[in-house]
């Protein structure tokens, strides 16, 4: 899919955290993506049903629904809807139930910095980890090498290096080998993380 198509997917962002959820809505919109929030599990899932849009990201810990009971009854109602969340939840059976409910696209835990898609664990360096929280803590939002380079390396490099593409191909092969692409480089942009289609 090209970048102009993507404007029209729709979004629904999931946070409870205002600053959070605003900063993320107002990144996805500056891409040309129409954005629509809520700040707990209730209204979620009714703008989920009225909304209907392509993509979620979702928040865990909510004030009234747990996260995860958001994602099961939105999967009742639209079993194709991929989405991705970051959990700071630290309990085997929180990763493992976010994945049975059916948010197995791709789950990143910052706490036991453990990485899965589909269910499977992903064993990535730190430097992988680093760069694919950045990705994921921006969905759908073209991220420049230089952005990337400031906020995973830690540094302004005004020559050529090819240091981001390297870890973008090495993500590539440990995220997305053997299934639709979640990963995506926009020619002369740089490189985003989108939501597959639901596996």
């Amino acid at each position: 899919m090209r970048r102009r198509d993507w404007s029209r997917v729709r979004v629904l962002v999931v946070d409870d955290e205002a600053t959070l959820s605003d900063l993320v809505s107002m990144a996805l919109r500056y891409e040309g993506w129409d954005v629509r929030s809520a700040g707990d599990g209730l209204s979620a899932v009714r703008f989920a049903r009225e909304f209907a849009p392509g993509a979620v990201v979702l928040d865990i810990m909510l004030p009234d629904l747990d996260g995860l009971e958001v994602l099961r009854r939105m999967r009742a109602d639209a079993p194709e809807v991929p989405v991705l969340f970051l959990t700071a939840r630290d309990a085997v059976e929180d990763r493992v139930a976010g994945l049975t409910a059916g948010g197995g696209e791709l789950v990143l835990d910052e706490d036991s910095y453990e990485v899965r898609r589909g269910g499977a664990e992903i064993e990535l360096t730190a430097t992988e980890f680093e760069l694919l929280r950045y990705l994921m803590r921006n969905p759908c939002r073209v991220l420049s090498k230089a952005q990337i380079l400031d906020r995973v390396w830690h540094y302004d490099f005004g020559g050529q290096s090819n240091v981001v593409e390297l870890y973008v191909s090495y993500l590539r092969k440990k995220i997305d080998v053997g299934r639709p692409p979640m990963i995506h480089t926009v020619r002369g942009a740089g490189y985003l993380l989108k939501p597959a289609a639901a596996e």
